[in-house]
């Protein structure tokens, strides 16, 4: 069952990611896009943190479906940072940093790639030390390129 879950993730993250491009008519289309996949990314990241501190129970195999909705997710805005689509929360440097941009933007997608290593494993210690590293990834990106 988990494999054909990761084989579905998959197939939707190629699907949605070499998609987006083409169906934005206005960049204010491609900016809702790219925010609302964001808001869904931080949910999910949201719901491990009590987990996270101690504060929950830990539950392998919830944080392993969390994860890997993390993973389908992880890849839907980057699409919508396209030439042409630029404004909302983004500074300017997402479009005249690309070659910074990209790196974040891999940079996060090796810490996801990480933290699903980490859910699969069922070590808690290796989940938190994932987790803290693909938040930073995001924060670091943030910083960067997001106006306050």
């Amino acid at each position: 069952m988990k494999k054909q879950i990761t084989v579905l993730a998959l197939a939707c993250t190629t699907f949605f990611s070499a998609a987006a491009n083409a169906q934005f008519a206005k960049p204010e289309d491609a900016i809702k896009y790219r925010q609302s996949a964001k808001v869904l990314l931080a949910s999910h990241f949201g719901r491990m943190v009590p987990v996270i501190k101690g504060e929950a129970p830990y539950d392998a195999e919830a944080i392993k479906e969390n994860v890997a909705l993390l993973n389908t997710l992880a890849a839907l805005p980057w699409g919508a940072f396209g030439p042409g689509f630029e404004g909302g929360d983004s500074k300017s440097e997402v479009w005249t940093d690309t070659k910074g941009f990209d790196e974040k933007r891999e940079n996060f997608k090796v810490a996801i790639q990480n933290l699903s290593t980490a859910a699969d494993s069922a070590d808690l210690a290796q989940l938190k030390a994932a987790f803290g590293k693909a938040g930073q990834s995001c924060k670091s990106c943030h910083d960067s390129y997001r106006k306050d």
